[in-house]
């Protein structure tokens, strides 16, 4: 039996290898074929875990919103304690990366336009969760938006945070007690 570290998943080693590669020398540059090289896996093995070079970065967060709409437009949910469960099962390493990085992986861009994809997605959630509980369709636009940036804003200042930083529960938690200021009552109530 082999002692020391244990052997990484696929995809732990796809997302390594690829930060690594966008390291030294640029998102732009780097193939799907040099991940799975780097990885020491094929070209198909990669399309197993991932469906592209983005995805590596955002495959976590996206588990987590599917997550998430699950839970809250399934019954009747704490929304905020729902939002902050993201954090539960959700390390986002590699994501950490390149928000720190951005600029040195040449993807700068390339971050802001998927994080924009994910506020997205979780401003919907959140908006038709609000909407199914009576909140005008102004109201829940506004506070979709702000609990989706809040998420994104928690993840980002937890990347940027260094060794000492707080759990990212915790950030996340701060964040949606911010967002929550943005919620105002249904019309009617």
């Amino acid at each position: 039996m082999a002692s020391g570290r244990p052997r990484a998943s696929s995809r732990e080693t796809l997302a390594d290898a690829a930060c690594e590669l966008f390291l030294e020398q640029g998102y732009e540059a780097t193939s799907v074929g040099d991940i799975a090289r780097r990885a020491g896996v094929s070209r198909s093995s990669f399309f197993n875990y991932f469906a592209s070079k983005a995805d590596i970065l955002w495959s976590g967060l996206d588990a987590q919103i599917e997550r998430l709409a699950e839970r809250v437009l399934a019954d009747d949910e704490d929304l905020e304690g729902a939002i902050v469960d993201i954090a539960l099962e959700f390390t986002p390493d590699a994501l950490a990366l390149a928000l720190v990085h951005g600029e040195a992986m040449a993807m700068q861009a390339e971050v802001e336009r998927e994080a924009a994809v994910r506020r997205a997605a979780i401003a919907r959630v959140v908006a038709r969760h609000l909407q199914r509980d009576g909140a005008t369709a102004v109201q829940a636009e506004v506070a979709g938006a702000a609990y989706a940036g809040a998420v994104l804003a928690a993840i980002s200042a937890w990347a940027g945070g260094g060794p000492t930083r707080p759990a990212l529960r915790d950030t996340l938690a701060e964040a949606i007690s911010i967002a929550s200021r943005t919620r105002t009552p249904p019309a009617d109530a």
